[in-house]
């Protein structure tokens, strides 16, 4: 299993990204969280296997139809706390 750490920026607060990216991590069987940055990005930690972090990742770029997506940065990360689920911080 690999371990990113992501941060997305543009439009994507105020816009149902948060859920975006949960429904997605199902999708791709990626388990962790999403939550907003007080300086208006999003920040996702992701655990999944490679293959299908990249597919997450693509979906990610492109977003919602709410959402425009200027920027995505991310690092590997070392191994995390388990997670069993993929869950939206407040």
């Amino acid at each position: 299993m690999v371990h990113y750490h992501i941060t997305v920026h543009g439009r994507v607060q105020g816009v149902g990204y948060r859920y975006f990216t949960q429904m997605k991590a199902s999708q791709f069987g990626i388990t962790g969280w999403v939550k907003n940055l007080s300086e208006g990005g999003v920040e996702i930690v992701a655990v999944g296997e490679k293959e299908n972090l990249e597919q997450f990742m693509e979906s990610l770029q492109v977003g919602n139809p709410f959402s425009k997506v200027t920027d995505i940065n991310f690092t590997e990360i070392e191994n995390t706390e388990p997670f069993h689920s993929f869950k939206i911080k407040y």
